[in-house]
């Protein structure tokens, strides 16, 4: 009975192998979980913030499908019990150079972009995690014209 307990919790936490996918310190964990924050952040999650999220997450960390979905249920669990945006941060910029911390801040727009229509508690979340992560208000602004001249426009969301 134990071992059946020990191995259902080790199934649910690790995956079937017993191997954990993505780490709490994994900066692809970090990142994703940033990226669900800024998809819940205004209480409607858009099935274009939602399929930006998941081909963002699989272009850029090379992942499959499955190792893509496991990525966002993983970052979303952390996303709910986080209570700030320090612990993925943190993480993210002992993880990772200056251009992946750009790339990272990119992803964010991209996501915020995806919907055609910036809310005000994105921009401030992305204004706060550039922050944290040490990138400068002049790359963070350079970031966000960038995407926006190729995001969809409001009210038309991407195909």
């Amino acid at each position: 009975m134990l071992d059946a307990l020990k191995s259902f919790v080790r199934e649910i936490t690790f995956g079937d192998d017993g191997k954990q996918t993505f780490a709490e310190d994994d900066k692809r964990l970090a990142a994703a979980a940033l990226l669900f924050h800024l998809v819940d952040i205004d209480g409607v999650i858009e099935e274009s913030e939602s399929a930006k999220l998941r081909d963002i997450l699989k272009a850029h960390y090379d992942l499959s499908d499955k190792e893509t979905a496991e990525l966002i249920e993983a970052a979303k669990q952390r996303d709910e019990e986080a209570v700030d945006l320090y612990g993925f941060t943190s993480v993210l910029k002992r993880n990772t150079d200056e251009t992946e911390r750009l790339a990272i801040v990119e992803m964010m727009w991209e996501i915020v972009y995806a919907d055609g229509h910036v809310h005000e508690f994105e921009d401030n979340t992305i204004w706060r995690v550039a922050e944290l992560l040490g990138v400068s208000t002049r790359d963070r602004m350079t970031l966000r014209h960038k995407v926006a001249k190729t995001a969809p426009e409001e009210g038309e969301e991407e195909q």
